[in-house]
């Protein structure tokens, strides 16, 4: 394949995507600011019907954080002390540190070796063992659904609710229907590397029950529905007019954005299927019929000294995520050990996300896979 000229390749970059929005961002703060209206407010009620629409959903609670959208939907539930949550090891820390946070204990399963994402048939053999299980976490990990259907049927038959950890897959689709809309409750993370960025902080839960979006509005807010009447204990997080504001402008450019991730990914497989190279390539479960790539991952022999090779040449690469939940320090009281989990494992030692944003050039995907090849030569 022909080498373009060598340029550093970030593996995200902010400041591109903000060039292309700068004034309506900038407009959009300066309402804020003149209105003197931080928290709470307009921005936020606005930005939350948006999003719960755009998810399928009836509501949308937001929040000061991802983190904090997972531990509120916990904290909506009537669960006790010492009840389990099922979710899986091969994810973000928060997944499993909001239930150990809320008081409940973490009970992992492994994961989908295509997907990444919750495998239904070790979940369904985790859920015979484990029946003080009370809910359910699964992660659209990367920007993917993971197989909702088996699951919700799994939480049907016990009673017990489904929360969707949706941080990096906001517009993703199952079978047609949206991250967000599938299970009791979806959390959404605005980061700023997610598809959705914020600039600073920012998350929110989505939901179709009237009552658990009511319990959501108030627990955000120290547990109050009416100023300084507290109904439950809740927690301070808020979300910031200001970033609800800027969320609002990105949110116009979002399914473009996501269009051209796709694009990315699409190029990405079709260049390096072509060059045989040990290498596994993700591709979209048959369930997951839109794929918004917050993260395009490959899995690879030697993937330290290929992510040594790449940032010699000015590339970047990020390990999502080195070593699973389960083996994690602090989890050690669970009582996991290594093998109990291996293609969480085995993904672990092998996973690389390559640059995947939006403003990315085909030239530029050319040359980080010409540099992939170069490695492997």
């Amino acid at each position: 394949m022909q080498r373009a000229t060598a340029k550093p390749i970030p593996l995200l970059d902010l400041t591109a995507q903000h060039r292309q929005i700068r004034e309506e961002v900038m407009a959009a703060v300066v309402r804020v600011i003149d209105s003197q209206k931080f928290v709470m407010g307009e921005e936020v009620e606005q930005l939350e019907r948006e999003i719960a629409d755009y998810s399928g959903a009836r509501f949308g609670v937001g929040c000061a954080s991802g983190t904090d959208a997972l531990f509120l939907a916990l904290l909506a539930l009537d669960l006790q002390p010492g009840d389990e949550v099922l979710t899986v090891p091969f994810t973000f820390f928060a997944t499993a540190g909001v239930i150990h946070r809320a008081g409940l204990k973490p009970v992992f399963t492994d994961i989908e070796p295509a997907t990444f994402n919750m495998d239904p048939a070790r979940a369904a053999e985790t859920l015979k063992r484990h029946p003080k299980i009370k809910a359910i976490i699964p992660v659209h990990l990367f920007g993917g659904c993971a197989d909702m259907d088996p699951l919700l049927h799994m939480a049907k038959e016990r009673g017990i609710p489904v929360i969707e950890d949706a941080a990096q897959s906001i517009g993703a689709e199952y079978h047609g229907r949206r991250a967000g809309s599938l299970g009791e409750m979806g959390c959404f993370s605005f980061y700023p590397t997610k598809n959705l960025g914020a600039y600073g902080d920012a998350g929110m839960v989505t939901t179709n029950d009237a009552a658990l979006a009511e319990r959501l509005g108030a627990l955000r807010l120290h547990g109050s529905r009416k100023r300084y009447f507290h109904d439950w204990v809740g927690i301070n997080s808020h979300m910031d007019a200001l970033q609800a504001a800027v969320l609002r402008v990105k949110f116009r450019h979002l399914d473009s954005w996501s269009a051209a991730r796709q694009h990315n990914a699409l190029l990405y497989r079709e260049i390096l299927s072509k060059l045989a190279l040990p290498i596994g390539l993700p591709a979209p479960g048959a369930h997951q019929n839109r794929h918004i790539y917050n993260q395009f991952s490959i899995l690879c022999p030697r993937r330290d000294e290929l992510q040594a090779h790449l940032k010699q040449r000015g590339i970047g690469t990020e390990i999502y995520y080195p070593l699973s939940l389960h083996l994690q320090v602090c989890f050690e009281y669970l009582g996991y050990k290594a093998g109990d989990f291996p293609v969480s494992e085995r993904v672990s030692h092998e996973i690389l996300a390559l640059p995947i944003q939006p403003e990315l050039t085909a030239q530029d995907i050319e040359q980080v896979c010409g540099c992939i090849q170069e490695f492997y030569a």
